[in-house]
């Protein structure tokens, strides 16, 4: 999820160090001590934030020197006299309808972001010191609501159908994704919507890929481009239609399965460029890789792992990477395996991703798989009964009784993704 996924980001920690299981305000896990930014700024770093920050307070600034974020653009443009003004479309922030953006490409909150990192590259920065620059661009989140010429790109493209599961439907459909599922009523929305959905989702990302075009001009422009170390990375992924879900929040490979791309200064030595690593990767690794880079020392607490020593063999890889969101699951992988609990009603998933990578067969109680289903799900307990963790008793997994309420009871809730312009926190797209 976005601030749990941000928050480890900044403190090297994961949803079990530092606590933000959920979406909330920042403030309350971390403050300036610690931070990337701070640790960053301690070597001689000025550091730069750009974009959504999903920070609470939003003018919070956790150890950032300086941070221009969505609430600046959509004041800026405002206030300009120009005729047109973004979301007056009434789409929400966590819908898959798609629909276009209602100012041109140029006045986009992507073009904002990508054009001030631009100027702080180019006008704002001290040059006699190195910087660290967070570019976070909001989209494609939903809103899906791609300008010109994006909108239109893959209307008549060869798309990908969604995949459903054979556990995402019917009483084999764990609670949990059942209710989230229902609150947002994706599973009503018709397949042609789902097809344009995904068609705008493209265009968004594209957008996003050619608005990094200008920031790697800018770079190129003051001849840093070959000295820069670039992380492309995102908070969290997105369903689109699979399993019959938006949104994010579970772990299944549409939601957790994020891009980590890592590109070294040119003049380094063992660069690996061209090469794909298939290690377990998750957010606290952030921190200790690009303090590390920079010549400094992780703090001991952080989690994260330096993963310029791991690929260069230098260190050994995680063996499992855990997860959790919200506590409606725990989860467990060793990157070909994965193992999810889900303790309203007691469901286990089990996924062989390697043979089947959309996760398409449950394979919990087969009984050619109870080996490895058994080793997770002991794996899974031993890592909670460490941290003295509430979930687990007497050496299993917590079960708690299924809630009750009626998929009616679910879809006839108010969703908080409506949201003007003018809304108080960092969350518009």
């Amino acid at each position: 999820m976005c601030v749990p996924a941000r928050t480890s980001i900044m403190t090297g920690k994961t949803v079990f160090g530092h606590g933000m299981y959920v979406n909330g305000r920042s403030s309350t896990v971390m403050g300036r001590e610690g931070t990337l930014p701070t640790l960053l700024h301690d070597l001689g770093y000025q550091t730069a934030a750009i974009g959504k920050m999903h920070f609470s307070p939003e003018r919070t600034r956790h150890g950032f020197d300086e941070m221009l974020i969505p609430t600046d653009y959509y004041r800026w443009l405002e206030r300009s006299g120009q005729p047109w003004q973004p979301m007056r479309h009434g789409v929400g922030q966590n819908e898959l309808y798609p629909t276009q953006a209602t100012v041109p490409e140029s006045l986009t909150l992507t073009n904002w972001i990508a054009q001030q990192c631009l100027e702080y590259i180019l006008e704002r920065r001290d040059p006699s010191v190195p910087f660290f620059l967070w570019c976070s661009l909001s989209k494609p989140h939903p809103p899906l609501d791609p300008p010109e010429p994006y909108y239109s790109m893959y209307r008549d493209c060869d798309i990908p159908e969604p995949v459903f599961g054979d556990w995402c439907s019917g009483e084999r459909c764990p609670a949990p994704v059942a209710r989230y599922r229902e609150q947002l009523s994706t599973d009503l929305i018709p397949p042609n919507v789902i097809r344009a959905a995904r068609a705008a989702y493209y265009g968004l990302i594209t957008q996003c890929d050619y608005s990094m075009g200008r920031v790697f001009s800018a770079l190129q422009d003051k001849r840093l481009f070959d000295d820069a170390l670039i992380l492309y990375t995102s908070d969290h992924g997105e369903y689109l239609g699979d399993h019959k879900q938006g949104g994010k929040f579970f772990f299944h490979e549409p939601s957790a399965h994020v891009p980590f791309v890592l590109r070294l200064p040119q003049s380094w030595d063992n660069r690996g460029h061209g090469s794909e690593s298939n290690q377990l990767v998750t957010h606290a690794d952030v921190l200790p890789t690009l303090v590390t880079a920079a010549g400094g020392t992780p703090p001991e607490d952080v989690e994260g792992l330096d993963l310029l020593s791991v690929v260069r063999g230098e260190r050994a890889p995680r063996p499992y990477l855990e997860a959790s969101a919200d506590w409606n699951f725990f989860a467990l992988t060793d990157g070909r395996w994965k193992y999810i609990y889900y303790p309203e009603g007691a469901v286990e998933q089990l996924f062989d991703l390697e043979t089947d990578p959309q996760e398409l067969t449950n394979l919990a109680g087969n009984p050619r798989c109870a080996e490895k289903q058994a080793a997770l799900r002991d794996e899974l307990i031993r890592r909670h009964e460490s941290r003295g963790s509430e979930w687990v008793a007497d050496g299993r997994l917590v079960e708690k009784p299924l809630r009750g309420d009626s998929a009616a009871d679910r879809r006839n809730q108010s969703w908080m993704g409506y949201h003007t312009e003018h809304f108080r926190e960092d969350i518009r797209h």
